[in-house]
């Protein structure tokens, strides 16, 4: 147990949650990515319970956010905004147009793309889904201002793993950190 400087023999707040840090690299707790993997499954739950009541799955609430900021992108557009491929996102486009909150629109000039637009039942939904997002950031116990820093985090580690492995993917090579690992691990 480390201790702060004149606290010979007393363990501090401070310290005690130095020695609570898990060492990076040394199972589960101490993964990065399992502290994001495990916080969205949390996240996960949360949305279910809020939106169980409005008979919608995360991905259907997803997309309709997007749609609720600009309707009529294609499939690839909506795709591309919530990282999902045209297999996961086809499926669930068909679900929510079951339901009545969206439509399907071939384009005329184009039969190969599909633009969506909201119906008016899913134009309504908006209003009664404000709440939404204040409820799950209120679920997290965390300030407005810690919401906002984490999702700044987020959005700036997911930026710079898509440019990376995109990288790597191009590069048909692996990054120069893993190369060492693997010598490393080898002896």
């Amino acid at each position: 147990m480390r201790e702060a400087p004149g606290m010979a023999g007393r363990r501090t707040t401070q310290a005690a949650a130095i020695d609570d840090v898990p060492t990076p690299g040394r199972g589960v707790d101490g993964q990065l990515c399992f502290a994001v993997y495990s916080a969205a499954h949390a996240f996960g739950r949360a949305y279910r319970a809020l939106l169980t009541a409005h008979d919608l799955t995360y991905p259907q609430y997803l997309v309709l956010l997007v749609l609720w900021e600009q309707e009529g992108l294609t499939v690839k557009e909506i795709g591309t905004k919530l990282f999902l491929d045209s297999g996961t996102l086809t499926p669930l486009l068909k679900r929510l147009e079951a339901s009545g909150h969206v439509r399907r629109a071939r384009d005329r000039a184009d039969e190969r793309q599909v633009s969506i637009f909201l119906t008016p039942k899913g134009r309504e939904l908006e209003g009664r889904m404000d709440c939404v997002p204040g409820l799950a950031g209120a679920l997290t116990g965390m300030s407005e201002d810690g919401r906002q820093a984490l999702l700044d985090s987020l959005v700036m580690l997911r930026g710079a793993l898509h440019d990376n492995v995109a990288g790597t993917a191009a590069a048909s090579t692996v990054p120069e950190p893993y190369e060492e690992w693997k010598k490393a691990a080898s002896r």
